[in-house]
């Protein structure tokens, strides 16, 4: 699909600044590291929301922040394209994705660090959403599929800056359809926990409960390496895990019950 973003002009002033200075992936995800995580707290609404709405509530959850990355890079001629990433229990998760020097890499927003970005040096998407394997498996998750949308499929539809909800784009990715994804055995039990919700009415989407110490998280990626023995996979892995920054220490990982929130 070769439809050209949309004009600058569309933007407000303070959209426009934050467009400019934000030019990479990399700063696309630290501004939304730095953002509170969209916990929908009750009684208020579950929320789809647009960059618009993103930046005038300063929050964001996973498919919220998986749009607005794809909004903000398509300005720097990255494709707006977001890879949902299917779990057993129905407990999914959504990602920007970008591909760079014949590479794959991601921008993501979730309150545990393994399931956010990853640098760009996967040879396949699915390379990629093997990277969150391990990370995604606890008491009752484990991704069994993904799919690569392009949002620019949606056509006219105002997925971008909209102010009412964009539920169009969660119908969407579900009815997508994805590929799957092999289970590989996995020895380790210390895994990324936690639930989120994404589906409003069929599926769910997950963004797990961990957090760094002092409300800190790391710039990318930090977890366990992978179980499975794949050399090729586990060696661009590692290095997706290695951050642009020093990290913060991370807090162990507890066994909680599971949050549910969209994602």
């Amino acid at each position: 699909m070769n439809h050209p973003p949309p004009a600058l002009a569309i933007f407000t002033p303070a959209e426009r600044r934050l467009i400019r200075r934000l030019r990479t992936p990399i700063l696309v995800q630290r501004f939304l590291n730095r953002l509170p995580y969209n916990t929908e707290p009750k009684p208020g609404p579950e929320t789809l929301r647009s960059l618009r709405q993103v930046l005038r509530h300063r929050t964001a959850h996973c498919l919220e922040a998986a749009l607005a990355a794809a909004c903000i890079l398509e300005q720097h001629g990255f494709p707006p394209l977001v890879m949902s990433l299917k779990s057993i229990d129905y407990l999914d998760h959504v990602i920007f994705v970008y591909r760079e020097r014949s590479r794959w890499g991601s921008v993501a927003r979730s309150r545990d660090p393994g399931l956010h970005g990853r640098k760009p040096v996967f040879h396949s998407v699915r390379a990629l959403a093997m990277s969150y394997f391990d990370p995604y498996i606890d008491f009752t998750g484990c991704l069994t599929g993904y799919a690569v949308f392009d949002l620019r499929r949606l056509g006219t539809y105002d997925w971008r800056l909209s102010r009412r909800n964009v539920w169009a784009v969660e119908r969407a990715l579900l009815r997508y359809r994805h590929k799957p994804l092999k289970e590989r055995a996995s020895a380790s039990g210390d895994t990324a926990g936690g639930t989120a919700r994404t589906g409003r009415n069929t599926r769910k989407s997950r963004c797990s409960i961990a957090a760094g110490k002092n409300g800190r998280r790391s710039q990318w990626s930090s977890c366990s390496a992978p179980s499975y023995q794949d050399s090729a996979s586990s060696s661009a892995w590692l290095k997706s895990l290695t951050p642009y920054e020093s990290d913060r220490s991370i807090e162990p990982r507890r066994a909680s019950p599971p949050a549910r929130c969209r994602g």
